[in-house]
């Protein structure tokens, strides 16, 4: 079982003058929402997390969703042999998620934890889990900031990552 989830800095507020219902993607993906993220296996007790309280949070999870569906895009899916690469960079670090889809799973491996063995995740979970996610998280924080469910690019992003 996997759990992805977040929790927003109080070292890294929003602006207080923000508009939700009108910020631009910029500003949705890099400069809002900062916190720390992590992925973890619920079955192996295990997880990979920041601690930096400055990663954006909404900007983690439409890049994850991006990410997993890039990793589906061998017209073999699940039974293609080869493996697939892909990576989640943290944009004030060097620091970066790497992804390594075989077969249907999903090895995820932090560059800041180059000595724990990767976490191991079945991709239609994670695919499943990162869309709630990101649901999840958008309600979230639709609740706490006035207008930021009638901003259209969340919007077209809840439409184009749907539950599943």
């Amino acid at each position: 079982m996997i759990d992805l989830g977040y929790s927003l800095s109080r070292r890294f507020p929003d602006p207080p003058q923000t508009d939700y219902r009108t910020a631009d993607v910029r500003a949705l993906r890099h400069d809002l929402f900062c916190g720390d993220v992590y992925v973890a296996d619920v079955t192996a007790d295990r997880e990979l997390s920041t601690a930096w309280g400055w990663v954006p949070v909404l900007d983690f999870a439409w890049a994850l969703c991006d990410i997993v569906e890039q990793l589906d895009r061998d017209p073999l899916g699940s039974r293609a042999a080869r493996p697939q690469y892909a990576e989640l960079d943290f944009t004030e670090s060097t620091d970066r998620l790497r992804f390594r889809r075989r077969f249907g799973f999903v090895d995820v491996s932090a560059d800041w934890a180059p000595d724990d063995r990767p976490l191991s995740l079945a991709h239609a979970e994670l695919r499943r889990e990162a869309r709630d996610f990101l649901h999840d998280l958008v309600a979230d924080l639709a609740d706490m900031h006035d207008g930021l469910d009638a901003n259209p690019v969340i919007w077209e992003l809840t439409a184009r990552f749907p539950r599943l």
